[in-house]
């Protein structure tokens, strides 16, 4: 570009790049990560689907729904399209165990998936359809984050909330097929929906954040497609999202190499249900745990090491199980006293147990600056006074070592069990293996329809 030369409107360059996309230009690894990113959105929505948060959201929209068009996932009953993309986001994000885009810490499908969803019961489109429309609103939604990290959320933005609402309006404007004018101007309608805020992420605030940013991407694309309309620089302007809310923005990560480089490829899948900082905490609690075997009452101390975002986000009180999964001193509280970190361990019951607290009281948190992003180093000091290390840079579910396909079956096997709603994991997981080859998307959400309870 010569100088002197206005770039063309970020809206406007997204726009035209998702409304010429075919579902026969989708690459065959991204789509393969889309089914693995759907898998385990799935098995994440029916494992809390009567918790009593998602209950507390159907009973706040069961009077205000309109026609009962969309499945909510593990449940009976059916809500209007932006009840339910409320709904079955709030599900998703709810017990930490969703997918996680490492780089900015957004939780791609949560947002994403849930309008598309409700939209193939009314718009009928195939499953390799399906499965475009979500690879291209996750990849915007994770260039957002890209292109305003590090500011936006240390100004204390939640990232997943506030990007989401983007990657919504994207997937659902393709579903739709609204023209690149009006996907822009989607775009700028999402901009003014854009909230969430990193003080409210152990509160059920949080989840009213992520289900928003599903409902309203939905909506922006609703009212794109009725001819409302967004400024052309409803992001980079000078009094545009970006820079209200992030430092000067980083456009290139947002708009360069679009249909080359699929930030989707870099998305990962949890092991334990918790904050993604605290794996390898986990990780390397339960390797020290194994090594010495030894009576958790022989624990006197426990030092975990780690970056500013880990103590951050992780050091802090617990009063109840939304605490404990973005706690370092629960997680290892949990690999000590039980040798897992399932759904459970992070449960009211185990987390305000007397000997989980009793363990808590024995565990400290300690900067250093020396220590990468993601990484946690464990000293485990004795009631003998024989002291004892860990440490993990990598944590099991990382990009270096990624989940495979067959763990994240496994994980919603464990989901579905929980649920107890007596759903077949094998169909729901089948199910979202074939749908590339799939005439529609209803064998998939019928599979993961529970009776009523």
């Amino acid at each position: 570009m010569s100088e002197g030369t206005e770039r063309e409107p970020a809206a406007r360059t997204i726009a035209s790049f998702v409304a010429n996309f075919r579902p026969e230009d989708l690459p065959a690894p991204v789509m393969h990560e889309a089914k693995r990113s759907l898998l385990n959105f799935v098995g994440g929505a029916i494992g809390v689907a009567y918790d009593p948060a998602v209950e507390a959201a159907v009973r706040v929209l069961e009077p205000f729904t309109g026609p009962r068009t969309a499945t909510l996932i593990g449940r009976h009953e059916r809500f209007d399209a932006l009840s339910a993309s409320f709904v079955n986001a709030v599900s998703a994000n709810l017990l930490d165990y969703d997918d996680t885009h490492l780089r900015t810490v957004i939780h791609p499908t949560a947002p994403v998936a849930p309008p598309i969803l409700a939209l193939s019961e009314t718009r009928p489109i195939t499953g390799l359809e399906l499965l475009t429309a979500f690879a291209l609103g996750a990849e915007i939604e994770c260039r957002m984050g890209n292109m305003v990290m590090p500011g936006h959320y240390a100004r204390g933005w939640h990232i997943t909330a506030t990007c989401g609402v983007f990657g919504s309006a994207i997937a659902s404007a393709h579903v739709m097929g609204l023209s690149a004018s009006q996907i822009a101007n989607a775009i700028g309608i999402a901009a003014s929906q854009s909230a969430g805020i990193v003080e409210n992420l152990p509160t059920a605030a949080k989840n009213v954040g992520v289900g928003n940013a599903a409902k309203n991407g939905l909506l922006s694309a609703i009212f794109a497609e009725q001819g409302y309309d967004g400024a052309p620089r409803s992001i980079e302007g000078k009094l545009g999202w970006a820079r209200a809310m992030g430092d000067t923005p980083a456009l290139d990560e947002l708009v360069g190499d679009l249909g080359s480089r699929w930030e989707l490829q870099r998305n990962t899948y949890k092991p334990y249900p918790c904050g993604i900082v605290m794996h390898a905490v986990l990780d390397a609690c339960l390797e020290l745990r194994d090594r010495l075997q030894i009576d958790p009452a022989r624990v006197a101390t426990v030092t975990v090491s780690g970056d500013a975002l880990l103590l951050a986000r992780g050091n802090r009180p617990v009063a109840n199980g939304r605490d404990a999964r973005v706690s370092i001193h629960h997680c290892a509280a949990a690999a000590f006293l039980w040798g897992r970190a399932g759904v459970p361990e992070f449960a009211d019951a185990r987390v305000m147990s007397p000997e989980a607290i009793a363990f808590r009281a024995r565990v400290t948190a300690v900067e250093d600056t020396s220590m990468p992003v993601g990484a946690a180093r464990v000293i485990v000091r004795l009631t003998d006074g024989a002291s004892h290390e860990a440490t993990v840079l990598h944590a099991r579910g990382s990009i270096e070592k990624p989940l495979s396909d067959d763990d994240i079956g496994a994980k919603v096997h464990e989901l579905v069990a929980l649920a107890g709603t007596r759903l077949d994991a094998e169909r729901i997981i089948d199910s979202v293996w074939e749908l590339d080859r799939a005439p529609g998307v209803t064998t998939m959400l019928a599979a993961a329809v529970a009776r009523q309870i």
